[in-house]
């Protein structure tokens, strides 16, 4: 079984993931935009029991477009996001792919958001693709 290793920038706070991602999405929504700083986020979405986390954070609650909300948790120190808890999925974890630092990592399966989409990003080929 792979393990993985996220980081935020100073190594203070890391979430280690075992197995496969259920799910390794990129999205193109504007909250999401600023929240990477990034034209769209790309997360893996892992079973809560197969993440463990380690050091402080700071959490930040954000509320998504269909009203759901999601804890964000940075590193108190550098400010990278490292997981986040979507609300709507109480038995998962998300990971933001870049906090693997993994050029390897699997390829997204799915795109969402992609009215907001900026129209020099190609998705996937074969990516499920909603609007």
């Amino acid at each position: 079984m792979a393990t993985r290793l996220a980081s935020c920038s100073c190594g203070q706070l890391t979430a280690r993931a075992s197995g496969d991602p259920v799910r390794n999405s990129i999205c193109h929504c504007l909250a999401c935009q600023r929240r990477t700083g990034s034209p769209f986020a790309q997360q893996a979405r892992f079973p809560r029991e197969n993440v463990s986390v380690a050091g402080r954070s700071t959490r930040y609650v954000r509320v998504g477009d269909e009203g759901t909300r999601a804890v964000f948790h940075f590193c108190p120190i550098c400010g990278t996001t490292v997981y986040y808890e979507p609300e709507a999925l109480p038995g998962f974890v998300m990971i933001p792919v870049g906090a693997f630092a993994e050029p390897d990592f699997p390829v997204p399966t799915v795109s969402v958001y992609e009215e907001r989409m900026h129209s020099w990003i190609v998705p996937p080929p074969d990516a499920d693709r909603t609007p």
